[in-house]
């Protein structure tokens, strides 16, 4: 294909899987001098995947969790969908939301890991910022979703399976840079000057003064409140929280054969993205693999039950999601409009019940 997008314009496309922390470092590096993101498109997570139709977004494609194990999910530049008109309404889909006055676009989409050699052939002055977390952090993280509810053992494998297709791809994309989520929470301000850097441009000085604004998301009808122009923090306190919840499972869980089975699979495939399912449990490779001979047997139909389990889970939520659209759809409008404020009112309550708790706490503690 002949590409005929002869611009100056620089494209920056964040990478990873969701949950990876693809979100505020894209929002971040969008901050950077003469750059521009997508910003109140009214999409999840303001995502170039659904702002576009010339290929199916992560939902479409079996959702967090899962995407990765859709063959439409990996684009190259082999594709059947890379032709000269699906890369002019690509551009011209994603254009109108970019600030027209900026000359570095950035875009984020979890499933850009798998379309990297696509995306650069129909961008080609484009970037990669490419981000990855701790599978156990990714894993659980994407477990909240009710509707994306895999066992720890299809995420692991998800896990793998995306970022194992990216490293086969990487050595055909000519401007890479990579750095993970626990660096990133580290050192955020060291990351946004080498990644200023990269694709060109400079941090700006902190303002002031700043605006905010919602940011929507999933199952959060609120949606979540970013500054403007501020750079957005980082903690590691997620990832703590996770990996203790692992260690738990490791050591007490009463599935605790299952957990260990999957941690000895999984762990020599991890090590080589320098991570590890053993370390913060302090559990040993020997005494993964100690044990009667049952749990050979038993293990693999433990995993079994627990793909089942999950797909179980999956299913209801999404029915129940079908039907709450089809009510919707078919109750008078007025009827619907009282279900909503009911709804809205409740949430208000937990919300105003919590800031008391807070303020209870803050007062306890200041005395």
């Amino acid at each position: 294909m002949q590409n005929t997008d002869n611009s100056n314009f620089k494209h920056v496309f964040v990478c990873g899987l969701p949950r990876s922390g693809t979100s505020v470092l894209g929002r971040n590096i969008a901050r950077l001098e003469d750059c521009t993101g997508f910003k109140n498109t009214g999409v999840l997570e303001d995502e170039g995947q659904f702002l576009q139709d010339v290929y199916a977004s992560d939902h479409e494609r079996g959702g967090a969790g899962s995407f990765g194990f859709d063959p439409r999910t990996h684009l190259t530049d082999a594709s059947d969908l890379l032709t000269a008109q699906n890369a002019a309404r690509l551009r011209n889909c994603w254009e109108p939301y970019w600030d027209a006055s900026k000359s570095i676009r950035v875009e984020k989409t979890p499933c850009n890991l798998l379309m990297t050699r696509f995306l650069q052939a129909v961008f080609p002055n484009s970037y990669f910022v490419v981000i990855k977390r701790h599978p156990v952090a990714v894993s659980m993280a994407t477990q909240k979703w009710k509707d994306s509810v895999h066992s720890l053992n299809r995420l692991f494998e998800h896990w793998l399976h995306c970022h194992e297709l990216f490293e086969q791809d990487k050595q055909y994309l000519k401007r890479v840079y990579e750095l993970s989520y626990e660096e990133y929470i580290k050192d955020s301000d060291k990351f946004h000057r080498e990644i200023a850097a990269f694709i060109g441009t400079r941090v700006p000085e902190p303002p002031k003064e700043d605006t905010f604004r919602y940011v929507r998301e999933w199952r959060n009808p609120n949606g979540r409140r970013v500054p403007e122009r501020a750079m957005e923090e980082t903690t590691g306190a997620h990832n703590h929280k996770y990996l203790d919840r692992w260690s738990n499972l490791l050591r007490s869980s009463f599935f605790k054969s299952y957990y260990c089975y999957i941690a000895g699979k999984y762990e020599p495939r991890f090590a080589r993205y320098s991570y590890s399912l053993m370390e913060r449990p302090g559990i040993t490779k020997n005494q993964l693999r100690a044990g009667p001979n049952i749990r050979a047997v038993l293990s693999p139909l433990l995993c079994l039950g627990a793909d089942m389990g999950a797909w179980i889970r999956r299913l209801s939520a999404r029915a129940k999601e079908w039907l709450r659209i089809r009510s919707k759809a078919i109750l008078p409008v007025l009827f619907v409009d009282k279900i909503r404020q009911s709804r809205l009112k409740k949430q208000e309550t937990r919300s105003g019940q919590k800031c008391s708790r807070i303020e209870e706490n803050s007062i306890v503690r200041f005395r």
